[in-house]
């Protein structure tokens, strides 16, 4: 099973037949084996990598670190969980260090990203405090390398 998830994240997109071949199995074995791990929620959902130079969407992506206040017989679980609904919220994970939560939130403009930190997240019961890093650039994305290597066009100097 481990073999096959990871044959599916580095091509989810991969023909049942090129599967089979690697895993040795029959394509029925392997096509009622994703079957059952999408039934179980082992497989959740399939994504494609985007190369953001590439696109014409033009995203802002900001890593927010969060300090929480855990809840009374909840932990972190009901706050993370409330945070994650926000349709802006494309990850949001529990950390251990200087701060509970990274939310990785998506807007149109840079002013989206403010707002819905100053009017959504900021102002959450629980929230301590949040600290904002902007993507710059991507490199890597999922396991994906989104940058190619340039060829060099100039001629070699010879003394």
């Amino acid at each position: 099973m481990e073999l096959l998830i990871s044959l599916l994240r580095q091509n989810a997109r991969a023909p049942i037949a090129d599967l089979a071949k690697a895993l040795d199995r029959t394509e029925d074995e392997v096509a009622a084996q994703i079957k059952q791990l999408e039934r179980e929620g082992v497989i959740l959902g399939y994504q494609v990598v985007v190369d953001p130079d590439q696109s014409e969407e033009r995203a802002v992506t900001a890593c927010i670190e969060v300090s929480i206040t855990p809840e009374r017989g909840g932990g972190f679980d009901r706050l993370a969980t409330r945070i994650a609904r926000f349709s802006e919220v494309k990850s949001c994970y529990l950390m251990s260090g200087g701060y509970d939560l990274l939310v990785i939130v998506q807007g149109d403009t840079l002013q989206d990203v403010a707002s819905f930190i100053s009017e959504k997240l900021s102002t959450i019961k629980g929230v301590i405090s949040t600290a904002t890093r902007f993507r710059l650039k991507a490199y890597k994305e999922n396991g994906v390398a989104l940058y190619r290597e340039e060829t060099s066009q100039r001629l070699a100097v010879s003394p």
